[in-house]
């Protein structure tokens, strides 16, 4: 720690690292990483130590998939209370989705609108994707130049009409557009003839909801997007896979040297259509929450790298939204203060280790993004970190939730691991579930 004017030493007996976990002291200066080094580490003259005993401290998460709903939608959600959920929940970063809000994020204007409103209001770092719609073209090289990450996109209607979807030309022409200038394309990935064509039973029945949205849908959208990235050698994200018979066409693409990633979501790794009952609209989003079987499968593709990585798709509505209709009812499902929890519980089920949930929400989403700042405690790195507890369990009570409409798919589970504490840059951001003032960045794609 010497040679470096070190602010604070964060030690734990168990400190996740890229090269593994292992007993350590953190020294951290102006907000960066600036050494890890061994657990009793002479701690410099002025510097504060704090001192987790056997709490296992990991990089902050980074979760690329929040629909923030701000502004436009505020009653929703919103840049303050969604960071503070996130900042709750051992996430330091997250990515905002460019629809829900009005103005989507589809110009460079629009984009200045949702950042003069997010300045004041972040708990957490934020960044923002752009929007590829049939009639913005033009738009997505100012806003790639503008900051944003990449763009997002629908191949299905998205259920709000100012977004609207991609027909397989218009996702070639965008396509083509963003490999040009080296962007990436973040796709909603369900065809929508086979939607249509798929039998449609409004009611409470959670079975015709998912007779409704088959694997079909994801299927053959996936096929012709790897199609359209192999042609274009373009780089494409499929969005919240829940499809498993999907994964064969995605490892093969992926062993061609296809530049095609894909994400997961806590809510496919850890609920299943069994468990659904009848009219509780709060487990409904498009794709769907599958059989056990099917979740099965998703996580032997997490475990081989055919899933890179698990983020929320965080997508609240007022509580009014979810009627019992699982036909008409708003689809989304709200989890960023839960999906750390709800994966490890998981995770720890199935025999998979903590540094494999570190790896797929927090190394790996800030990879796809380009984080480079993000995603690991190593030095240089912003220093970002939770503290968890990941033997103790708590049960998820609504109320206890940050974001602003407390409805849950999770809600009276008893889940594993309580992240004691969130820190950002070296401070601590939220303590026990209590986040503090707002010191989050807003942040712009560097590469």
């Amino acid at each position: 720690m010497a040679d470096v004017a070190v602010e604070l030493v964060l030690r734990s007996t168990r400190v996740i690292t890229p090269e593994g976990t292992r007993a350590a002291s953190v020294a951290v200066a102006g907000g960066k990483i600036t050494a890890v080094l061994g657990h009793d580490a002479q701690v410099p003259a002025g510097a504060r130590l704090e001192d987790f005993g056997d709490d296992v401290l990991l990089p902050g998460l980074v979760d690329t998939h929040v629909h923030v709903n701000d502004p436009g939608r505020t009653e929703w959600e919103g840049f303050w209370t969604a960071t503070r959920a996130a900042a709750a929940g051992g996430i330091t970063t997250i990515l905002d989705m460019p629809l829900n809000s009005l103005p989507p994020t589809t110009t460079v204007d629009h984009l200045r609108v949702k950042q003069e409103v997010a300045r004041t209001k972040a708990h957490v770092d934020v960044g923002f994707w752009g929007g590829a719609l049939p009639d913005n073209v033009k738009d997505l090289r100012p806003l790639h130049d503008a900051g944003v990450y990449g763009f997002k996109c629908f191949l299905s209607p998205s259920g709000v009409d100012e977004f609207p979807l991609l027909d397989q030309e218009q996702l070639a022409t965008s396509l083509a557009e963003i490999t040009g200038f080296g962007g990436l394309l973040i796709v909603h990935a369900e065809d929508p003839h086979h939607l249509e064509s798929a039998p449609q039973n409004p009611g409470p029945k959670y079975a015709d909801f998912l007779a409704s949205r088959p694997q079909d849908a994801e299927n053959t959208a996936i096929h012709n997007l790897i199609a359209q990235a192999k042609r274009l050698n373009a780089r494409v994200h499929v969005l919240h896979l829940s499809s498993a018979s999907a994964l064969p066409l995605i490892a093969a693409a992926k062993a061609e040297g296809v530049r095609i990633t894909v994400e997961s979501c806590p809510h496919f790794l850890t609920l299943t259509a069994e468990e659904v009952p009848d009219g509780a609209t709060e487990f409904k989003c498009c794709p769907p929450i599958r059989e056990a079987a099917n979740q099965d499968v998703l996580w032997d593709a997490l475990a081989d790298g055919t899933i890179d990585c698990i983020v929320s798709d965080h997508s609240p509505s007022t509580a009014d939204l979810k009627t019992g209709d699982f036909a008409t009812a708003w689809g989304g499902i709200s989890s960023l203060q839960l999906g750390l929890p709800a994966i490890w519980t998981e995770a720890r089920k199935r025999g998979r280790t903590l540094e494999e949930v570190v790896r797929w929400m927090s190394t790996a989403p800030a990879a796809l993004a380009g984080l480079a700042a993000k995603g690991a405690i190593e030095a240089g790195r912003d220093a970002d970190f939770a503290v968890l507890a990941p033997e103790e369990t708590f049960t998820v009570d609504p109320a206890h939730l940050h974001h602003r409409n407390q409805v849950t798919a999770y809600a009276g589970k008893t889940l594993h691991g309580v992240v004691k504490s969130t820190w950002l840059r070296g401070t601590q951001i939220a303590d026990h579930g209590t986040p503090t003032e707002p010191t989050g960045l807003l942040l712009e794609r560097q590469n």
